[in-house]
């Protein structure tokens, strides 16, 4: 009988924290910008330069810490972790490992079978980014951009408790949505907010002991971490099966042949030679500070769902979507504030602005139109002014623009026709110019008057209120 096997995996978390500037120095820390235009001589390692702790770094990684159950260092040091790398400009990296800010946490998973189970947080510790790397296509070069050095991480580090693709995938969503509530970072994989590696070994089903992991690195997305776990486990298996030895080394994905390749062998903490950190002072957390910081926390999800299903009376899986972004949520439980319907703005969201989003390739954080806007477009619907297909129109223009939908039905002129006699007029021409659909009717065809409706609406470039179309045709025919 083949031997069964089971993956066990842990994972290091990075997250680059959305402050307006760089843990150690005041350069910006924007996404973008030109190679090296966010640089100085503290962040490009310059000598005789000194690092000056930017505070709002230790109250987000506190944040985190607190809103995944952590007990928190209030007094904690930093390290210098020793490393030779182009992109690392002092030849060491500002970190934590004697004494890292949060320890002992955990969160807790829902997988798709409805079934809980509590991840473990090792620790998160602060540290600084390094540069980019930059490799020449064409040529033998490689350049180095410094505007992401020195950029705020924390790094999340797990216990070994995940057994799947699918644990790692809910673990990773619910640090997301925990981290984009508190406001601590956007947590964009494509742009590297949010980075993942992979720490994954196999052994047989039923032995205490681990077998030998490898870490994986360059993982951009969701799928592509899926992919790479499911790779990595059948690489391991196929060395084991073969009676070879899986080697611990750091290996990086390559996600478009779906294959990894090792980089270099896995270091140990010895072999980057740490010692405190001598140009910072120790961190102290007062009971007050961290009572301040505990007093900020939001409303997260989990709390959310509970309200909106008591408060909102919308579906559980509604409340689920909507809550899946903190925008999202902001922007349905503003929109009722000004509208008092929650099941029409729900409905505007889940259906119309999701389309939407798919279609632009766009995030829930990308929405620009306002509550306001969405409150007046539902008032439109309610009120009469406008029907249903014109009110999708307005909305495709809200959408784009965060255009006032007042003003643009106004000035479009698409303000519902409720004129009976003229809308007589045009259904009794609709009903001489379609006798088969008449005698479709007359017959027993129900569905036969909603053709004669949807010609009746052309006929009114879809201005005419479908309600009134309906009673006319039933009543001529």
């Amino acid at each position: 009988m083949a031997k069964q096997y089971e993956t066990v995996i842990g994972l290091e978390v990075h997250v680059e924290l959305a402050t307006k500037t760089k843990i150690f120095c005041g350069c910006s820390t924007a996404f973008g910008g030109e190679p090296n235009t966010h640089t100085c001589p503290v962040c490009t390692g310059m000598p005789g330069s000194l690092p000056v702790l930017n505070k709002q770094v230790v109250e987000y990684a506190v944040a985190v810490g607190l809103a995944t159950n952590c007990k928190i260092t209030q007094y904690c040091k930093f390290d210098r972790k020793n490393y030779f790398y182009p992109d690392n400009p002092q030849n060491y990296q500002i970190s934590q490992l004697y004494l890292p800010i949060c320890r002992d946490g955990g969160v807790e998973i829902e997988l798709e079978n409805g079934e809980k189970k509590t991840i473990g947080i090792h620790e998160i510790h602060m540290e600084e980014d390094a540069g980019k790397l930059i490799h020449d296509e064409w040529g033998e070069n490689s350049l180095v951009d410094f505007n992401r050095s020195g950029v705020p991480l924390i790094e999340i580090v797990s216990e070994p408790d995940m057994r799947s693709a699918e644990e790692v995938i809910a673990y990773l969503d619910k640090l997301r949505i925990i981290i984009q509530y508190l406001g601590a970072s956007d947590c964009k994989l494509q742009e590297g907010s949010m980075r993942a590696d992979v720490n994954l070994s196999v052994r047989e089903a039923g032995a205490s002991e681990f077998g030998t992991r490898t870490e994986m690195k360059n993982l951009n997305s969701f799928k592509a971490i899926a992919r790479a776990i499911e790779a990595e486990k059948n690489r391991q298996i196929d060395l084991i099966e073969s009676g070879e030895a899986v080697i611990q080394e750091t290996r990086r994905w390559d996600d478009n042949k779906e294959y990894s390749y090792a980089m270099r062998s896995k270091e140990d903490a010895q072999d980057y030679r740490y010692f405190p950190e001598p140009d910072l002072v120790p961190v102290e957390i007062s009971d007050q500070w961290l009572e301040e910081i505990r007093a900020k926390q939001p409303e997260f999800r989990t709390q959310k769902l509970e309200r909106y299903e008591r408060e909102y009376h919308i579906p559980e899986y509604d409340a689920k979507i909507i809550t899946e972004s903190k925008k999202m949520a902001d922007l349905f439980e503003e929109t009722v504030a000004i509208c008092s319907n929650p099941k029409k703005v729900s409905n505007w969201l889940m259906v119309e602005t999701m389309r939407l989003l798919k279609e632009h390739d766009m995030e829930p954080e990308e929405i620009r139109f306002t509550p306001d806007n969405l409150a007046k477009l539902i008032n439109l619907v309610d009120g009469g002014t406008i029907n249903s297909s014109v009110a999708k129109q307005v909305f495709e223009q809200m959408f784009e623009y965060n255009t006032d939908p007042e003003a643009y039905v106004e000035e479009k002129g698409l303000k519902m026709d409720s004129d009976e006699d003229g809308l007589k007029k045009i259904v009794e021409e609709v009903i001489a110019s379609n006798p088969q659909s008449v005698e479709d009717y007359r017959s027993g065809k129900e569905k036969a008057i909603g053709f004669l409706v949807g010609q009746t609406m052309k006929a009114t470039k879809g201005k005419a209120n479908p309600g009134m179309i309906n009673k006319l045709l039933k009543e001529l025919l």
